[in-house]
């Protein structure tokens, strides 16, 4: 289990980087007058990082099966995030 929740807190750091290239890369780029990400893709990375690091606290906090399922919730809410975001 330490493993996975290891893991699991790797990405959910990464996706915390994610939101803050993304939150620079618009205010570069708004104050460049160069078009950067939107207000769409700031939205899901915001949300996508709430979601990642509430669900990482509580696999932290948690043993069993319920530090588990807090990893997989991060694993894929940012499967989620890199698929429409940053894939699609």
């Amino acid at each position: 289990m330490t493993l996975v929740r290891g893991l699991s807190g790797i990405v959910a750091g990464g996706v915390v980087v994610l939101l803050c290239v993304v939150a620079g890369a618009a205010v570069i780029g708004s104050r460049r007058d160069f078009p950067g990400p939107g207000a769409e893709s700031l939205t899901w990375h915001v949300l996508a990082a709430i979601v990642v690091v509430g669900a990482q606290v509580f696999a932290d906090r948690r043993r069993g099966p319920a530090a588990f399922t807090g990893s997989a919730v991060v694993l894929v809410t940012t499967g989620v995030l890199l698929w429409t975001q940053w894939w699609g």
